[in-house]
Formats: structure tokens, sequence, C-alpha cells
């Protein structure tokens, strides 16, 4: 009998072995970033998107709300709505380098940090959707949307990739 123990151990051991090995490949996995181009991905995104109420803008405005030159990234896809009283967006932006992920990340705060100001008094339920914006970080991407339908965006950007 106390021969079986060491025996129970020993397997056990190499059963948690397996098991944190595994986890690690699954999380690589879903964390890591794509291979696919910036084009597939926007337009993986821009399928998704409601179009009637969000339209696509210029490097000039992305400029304008973020800060941020257009040109610094692979890739950057800005949707905004047209109706000044609407806090809808949405971001896409593949970076060139692992050191532009701050920049962009600290732009969208506060660029959140900013909205939140202009609609708190008299439009609550517009502050409401900044409060539950949704950001995704995966490899290069960077993924940002305000919108009822965040979620289902989101959705689609992790599928696209």
């Amino acid at each position: 009998m106390t021969t079986e123990r060491p025996k129970i151990a020993y397997i056990m051991k190499y059963v948690v072995l397996v098991l944190i090995i595994a986890f690690v490949v699954i999380l690589m996995l879903n964390m890591s970033g794509s291979s696919r181009a910036f084009e597939d991905v926007a337009q993986d995104v821009e399928s998704a998107l409601n179009t009637e109420e969000l339209t696509r803008q210029e490097d000039s405005q992305f400029k304008r709300n973020f800060g941020l030159n257009a040109a610094d990234y692979s890739g950057v896809m800005y949707y905004s709505s047209s109706a000044s009283m609407s806090a809808d967006e949405v971001l896409l932006i593949c970076v060139r380098s692992d050191d532009q992920v701050q920049d962009v990340t600290a732009a969208i705060e506060e660029r959140i940090a900013s909205r939140k100001n202009d609609f708190e008094g008299y439009a609550p339920e517009e502050a409401k959707l900044l409060d539950d914006a949704v950001q995704s970080v995966r490899g290069r991407y960077i993924f940002y949307a305000v919108s009822a339908d965040a979620q289902q965006y989101l959705e689609a950007f992790g599928n696209s990739l």
C-alpha cells in the first residue's frame, strides 16, 4: 500500500505538468496577434458595423480626436457618428512596433475622459456608453468601440484575427 502512493504522486506530477503546458499554449493562442493583413481585418470589422449610424472618418479627424498621426501606423480605421449628440465611435489600429501600443491606449483613455466630460451633464445615456467602452489589444492590433453594439463589434474583431 505504501508503494502505491509514490506511484500516484509521480503520475499526478506529470498530469499537472501537461495541464499547465496546455493552459499556456491556449493562453498564447488566444492572446496573440494575427498574421492577417490590416485590410482584411478592417474589412471584417467594417462588415459588422452599423454604417447607418457610423461614418468613416478621414485621417485629419482621427488626429483631431485622438492627437495621433495616422501615417505613424500600419493601418487606421476610424468610424464615428455624424450626430454631435452621439458618443458612438469605433477605432481599429495596427501599430508598427510594440512601443506604440502604450501611446495609442493612453490616447484612447484621454479620449474617453474628454468625451465623458462633454456628455456628463446633459446626456447621461451617452456617458454610460463611454463607461461601457470596450478596448482590446491583440498583438499589434488595437480595437476600441463606444456603442450600444460595442460587444458585437469586439466579437467581430476577435473573429477576424
